[in-house]
């Protein structure tokens, strides 16, 4: 049965699992302390980037904060529970470097405390240029899995997105990764930037992945979404995972959920993709997956929509969507209103590409650069059913997981 310890706080309870002082603990404070200190909400901020959400507090604001809100000797000891770490569990940091020390290492104490154990959690300390680490460094993290230089993990968590995971493909040998990673029944975890790593495993490897939050981006957050986290542990965790989708608004709130110039019907087959601005970038390279009767996933943030159509157009022209069911969108923020014309909005776009390629589109996908997100498998078996309601469910099989009895799911934002 696995061990709950209570009545500890956070170094407490990593001394007596005996994780390292540089493996699990923040520096300078433990995680209720920073929880304690903190009374603003960082995700006031709005404004959306291809990596996360805003929320990562610098090292400057986060000791002023700090400065302002002294913590009592009685803060410091929450009546908290965490479980013994027995996830076997590794980083790949494929794109940007984290710009906060303690926000790593605040992510690394709560993966710790649900019951993930990190083997390498230094990665997080490197960086060049605006990298996290050298091109060699970077593909590394999953190169030395395919080599057997090390053992292939029960999870490989992304650290974050941004950019650069695109320079690694060629430096990786996907298809032995792909291999190692079934045997081992390993769930490479991410999304943003991370697509390009998803997309390569798909297709030169055959490898399921899990589009899904990662160790900056959500666990490092002064205040994680709950919803998030919950999502996160129910993909890893359920063989048969079922996702409803009421309406299309989270793409377009002037989309229905389903856009369709056919009759509705139950349509099955590999749903695959990611992020849009990634996958369009790989568009007639031999790293984006080729999948007949494909379901494509797609989402991004921060673009206005005529580069969204742009992006789907490049896509069009590649002859992406033949061959393909469906297309299924998540978040498609976009960054203002046309200077040309306002009524050129996200919901334009979408129908053009719905008379372009015929297929039906699904809208509302809650995944993407937002909070309350949904964590759900690509690369795997998806069955797309209509609703009586004008919605749809997505429901999931034929994907790695892990044991739901070993994850506390609340250690995640504690």
């Amino acid at each position: 049965m696995t061990k709950i310890f209570s009545g500890l706080n956070r170094r407490q309870f990593l001394r007596q699992v005996g994780i390292s002082a540089g493996a699990g603990l923040l520096a300078t404070q433990s995680i209720t302390q920073t929880l304690a200190s903190i009374t603003i909400d960082q995700d006031t901020n709005k404004q959306l980037t291809k990596d996360d959400l805003p929320t990562a507090l610098t090292d400057e604001s986060l000791r002023s904060q700090q400065a302002s809100h002294p913590v009592s000797r009685e803060t410091l000891q929450p009546q908290t529970s965490c479980i013994t770490p027995s996830i076997e569990t590794r980083l790949f940091a494929s794109s940007n470097v984290g710009g906060s020390d303690e926000r790593n290492q605040l992510a690394l104490d709560r993966l710790a405390c649900a019951g993930f154990k990190v083997d390498n959690p230094a990665i997080t300390n490197r960086q060049y240029l605006r990298f996290a680490g050298t091109d060699s460094q970077r593909a590394s993290d999953l190169q030395n899995m395919a080599t057997g230089a090390i053992a292939a993990p029960k999870l490989l968590l992304g650290v974050r997105g941004g950019y650069g995971a695109m320079r690694l493909l060629p430096m990786v040998d996907w298809s032995t990764l792909g291999r190692i990673m079934k045997e081992r029944g390993t769930i490479l975890a991410g999304f943003s930037d991370v697509t390009a790593i998803q997309c390569a495993l798909l297709a030169k490897g055959g490898m399921s992945s899990l589009a899904a939050p990662m160790l900056y981006s959500e666990f490092g957050k002064t205040k994680p979404d709950q919803v998030s986290c919950r999502q996160f542990a129910q993909a890893l965790t359920n063989p048969n995972l079922a996702i409803s989708i009421r309406d299309g608004s989270l793409t377009s709130q002037h989309l229905p959920s389903i856009l369709t110039s056919t009759e509705l019907k139950t349509l099955t087959g590999t749903i695959w993709g990611g992020n849009l601005s990634v996958v369009s970038a790989l568009a007639g390279s031999e790293y984006l997956p080729r999948i007949d009767g494909g379901i494509v996933f797609l989402e991004d943030v921060g673009e206005q929509a005529y580069r969204i159509e742009r992006m789907l157009y490049d896509l069009y022209l590649a002859g992406i969507f033949k061959n393909q069911q469906a297309i299924v969108c998540g978040a498609l923020s976009g960054a203002g209103e046309d200077s040309y014309d306002k009524r050129y909005d996200v919901a334009t776009v979408i129908r053009q590409l719905q008379k372009l390629t015929g297929l039906p589109i699904y809208s509302g996908m809650r995944f993407g650069h937002i909070g309350q997100k949904h964590s759900f498998p690509l690369g795997t078996r998806c069955q797309i059913s209509p609703d009586t309601v004008g919605g749809y469910q997505l429901a999931f099989t034929d994907y790695p997981t892990i044991n739901a009895d070993t994850i506390h799911v609340e250690g995640l934002w504690q």
